[in-house]
């Protein structure tokens, strides 16, 4: 079984890209929803979060994500105490995820992860796909999400790989910029190739490799 990762920077396509892999058959464990999950009223992260950042919980009884961001945007060590609650979590759920997947004999999963480089998870990966558009169009994407500002969105750029960085470290770069039919055409290439079995390398984007171990 091939596992593609599948990241992205902000407002670069990886939600639709992720969206139209699930329409063409391919599994897709999505980190986010994890997240969401651990987060809501009932998660198991709940409690652990509370206890880090007393304040946070909702009325509904879970975290308030809004009220958390605050909390750990700009602050790099209460960044790094929420992910030491949620990302062993996230991977205990990634794992069981890709067990279930091998069980079923998929021939190719997904794993949509926005901070795939950042948090070192390219090893658990035989491929990586970037999503990537022009700065200038990523910008006007992020901009018109409610409650975005230039300032938060600068921050959150300061949290992330570049993007240039991430296209020159990815086995596929797809281009989002020109609409919906043709990144789904550029997705359909990619699954198609993949589902063959192992490309050659001269089939890459780019150089370099990223196997994973075991």
């Amino acid at each position: 079984m091939i596992i593609l990762g599948l990241t992205g920077s902000i407002g670069m396509g990886k939600s639709t890209a992720a969206a139209m892999l699930r329409r063409l058959g391919v599994p897709l464990f999505d980190a986010d929803v994890i997240v969401h999950r651990l987060l809501a009223p009932g998660g198991v992260a709940v409690a652990l979060v509370e206890a880090a950042f007393p304040g946070v919980r909702d009325a509904a009884g879970g975290i308030d994500r809004r009220l958390l961001g605050q909390r750990v945007f700009g602050d790099p060590a209460a960044l790094q105490r929420l992910e030491q609650i949620l990302h062993p979590m996230v991977r205990a759920a990634e794992r069981r995820f890709i067990a279930r997947a091998r069980a079923r004999r998929e021939p190719l999963v997904v794993l949509d992860i926005p901070l795939l480089f950042e948090t070192g998870g390219t090893g658990r990966c035989d491929y990586v796909l970037v999503v990537s558009a022009p700065a200038r169009l990523q910008r006007q994407r992020v901009i018109r999400r409610p409650g975005m500002t230039p300032e938060r969105f600068a921050e959150i750029l300061r949290t992330q790989m570049p993007d240039r960085e991430k296209r020159c470290r990815a086995d596929f770069v797809v281009a989002t910029a020109l609409g919906r039919g043709a990144t789904l055409q550029q997705l359909k290439s990619i699954v198609r190739i993949l589902r063959r079995g192992r490309p050659p390398s001269r089939m890459r984007t780019t150089r370099g490799s990223r196997r994973r171990r075991g």
